[in-house]
């Protein structure tokens, strides 16, 4: 099933934070950063990251679409 990164960055504009920011703030590489804006599959270690970096649930930045 597709995976979508949509409710990640409606967050990031929510929290007033660039893309650059959170890889910084969550130690994200250039490549996994162009994942999620391709949709593409991240591992759960790095979907962990990005809530503990954005105080968030894994549900307010991922969502499966059907």
């Amino acid at each position: 099933m597709p995976v979508t990164f949509k409710k990640l960055w409606i967050l990031l504009i929510e929290k007033n934070i660039t893309k650059a920011q959170l890889r910084q703030i969550a130690g994200l590489s250039q490549s996994t950063l162009t994942k999620l804006n391709k949709n593409e599959y991240v591992s759960l270690e790095i979907i962990t990251r990005i809530c503990e970096a954005l105080d968030c649930d894994i549900g307010d930045i991922v969502e499966i679409e059907r």
